[in-house]
């Protein structure tokens, strides 16, 4: 990147609204600047709708002022206890703060505010690429001011903070899982003494809400290459700390020659596989903990070697625990990612054996809508280093794929719902709710899955009293 000049960074944050703040920062007598994550994606070539504003002098007072000197007098919010205000305008989402120094107690990461410099300011940042500031006021308007050395740092793609990181990451803990979110999303190298206080302060990790870490691990993980951050994580120890089930997929077994795969390390690159194929969140946390529950069903058998037998009905029976320790929401989205989870086997089974249309018909009723995400997930799958072994299953599975789509046509399965419910049953043959009216519902769905019957409610309808007379069961008279 080239050294960045006046002209050129008053043209990229060439905008009313700052020119605007500064106009009238210059009525007030105060000094404004752009800080923080916007000037960082600016410098970078990112755009960003969202703004953070350090006002030397009272942030909050001079957020309001522009409030009513924008016409948005309406959209701000203030809080007092951040001393910040968050004003929405048409284009842009602003964030005021009056430059402080900040010091920390032992046990929040909640400061103690005070009023500051630009200087305090800057220097209370996480990391020196964050403690760029560009001025907005009409005297020196777009020039860059960078006290840490911050846009050496943003060129070389390294990540540091800018006063001494063991300081910095026991004032604020989540700015470990910060640093780590920033290696992932800006493919940065974390400084090696940056890295080290990371490990050395993991266990202060433990002062911050399960909701924070969540939030960053999201962020990882909807990065380009989610597999930077649970590295990095593993490597500082944090992960043992805030996902121990996924530090038990590491490492590799040997007993009498046979050795199995490290299921961290696959289970990352399918990650990683999948992230670029799928930016759902959902289906990415479903890659995650597609193998969870290996480290349970991992067994040695001297015939066969390692196995992992039912690994994936273990797995899904995990995913509701997991959800409520890491507070994933616990509604459709982790139902999704279990559905996933429970099925990923299945394709990959189809696909390496001859295929019937009932085998077909029953994914297709399990897998509903999520059919096209079990298949990637399946693709992401193939973690092979042999290239060859890689095109031989993926033209398996494109096979598999191309007699679903023909089942699909015909015989219309997904999303299907058996034409023969309990209460036909028991109107039919005018029994109570009971084991019965199960079985025969059961025997009917059976049979148009196995194509014994088409799927067409008259069919379903004989075999269900030929299934009722097998059973003694007599038609009531209509």
């Amino acid at each position: 990147m080239p050294a960045p000049d006046f002209k050129y960074l008053k043209h990229i944050i060439e905008k009313p609204e700052f020119r605007l703040i500064g106009e009238e920062a210059g009525t007030m007598g105060v000094e404004v600047y752009l800080v923080g994550g916007y000037v960082r994606d600016v410098l970078i070539g990112r755009r960003s709708k969202d703004a953070d504003l350090v006002v030397v002098g009272d942030g909050i007072a001079f957020a309001k002022h522009m409030a009513r000197v924008m016409g948005f007098a309406d959209k701000i919010t203030v809080f007092k206890n951040f001393q910040t205000a968050h004003l929405k305008t048409k284009e842009m989402e602003l964030e005021f703060v009056g430059a402080r120094k900040e010091s920390y107690s032992r046990h929040t990461r909640n400061p103690q505010v005070q009023q500051g410099t630009l200087e305090d300011d800057l220097s209370r940042r996480d990391f020196t690429i964050n403690t760029l500031a560009i001025s907005v006021n009409k005297n020196d308007y777009g020039n860059l001011v960078d006290l840490f050395k911050g846009w050496d740092d943003l060129k070389k793609g390294i990540i540091k903070t800018p006063l001494a990181p063991g300081t910095t990451f026991s004032d604020d803990p989540l700015r470990m899982m910060r640093a780590i979110r920033f290696a992932a999303q800006l493919q940065f190298r974390i400084q090696p003494q940056t890295l080290n206080a990371i490990a050395e302060h993991r266990e202060r990790i433990s002062i911050i809400t399960q909701e924070r870490i969540t939030d960053e691990l999201n962020k990882i993980m909807a990065s380009s290459h989610p597999s930077v951050g649970f590295k990095l994580l593993m490597k500082t120890g944090l992960l043992h700390l805030i996902f121990p089930e996924l530090v038990a997929l590491h490492g590799v077994e040997t007993i009498n020659g046979h050795s199995h795969k490290d299921n961290f390390f696959h289970t990352l690159q399918v990650l990683d596989n999948l992230a670029g194929m799928s930016d759902n969140l959902w289906l990415r946390w479903a890659a995650l903990l597609h193998d969870i529950g290996k480290p349970s069903s991992k067994r040695f058998e001297e015939e066969g070697g390692w196995t992992f037998h039912g690994h994936e009905v273990i797995g899904e029976r995990m995913i509701p625990k997991l959800f409520r320790k890491l507070k994933l929401p616990l509604n459709d989205k982790m139902k999704y990612v279990q559905k996933i989870v429970a099925l990923h086997l299945r394709p990959i089974a189809l696909a390496q054996e001859e295929v019937s249309d009932s085998a077909l018909r029953r994914l297709l009723v399990e897998a509903g809508d999520d059919i096209e995400d079990l298949f990637l997930l399946c693709r992401a799958d193939i973690t092979s280093k042999n290239e060859e072994k890689v095109e031989r299953y993926l033209a398996r599975f494109d096979k598999v794929w191309e007699r679903l789509e023909v089942v699909e046509k015909k015989d219309q399965m997904r999303n299907w719902k058996p034409p023969i419910t309990g209460e036909i049953v028991m109107e039919t043959f005018g029994i109570k709710p009971g084991p019965e009216v199960g079985k025969i519902k059961h025997q009917v769905r059976e049979a148009i899955l196995s194509g014994d019957i088409p799927n067409k409610y008259d069919a379903a309808f004989e075999y269900m009293l030929k299934a009722g007379k097998d059973m003694g069961l007599k038609k009531v008279k209509s």
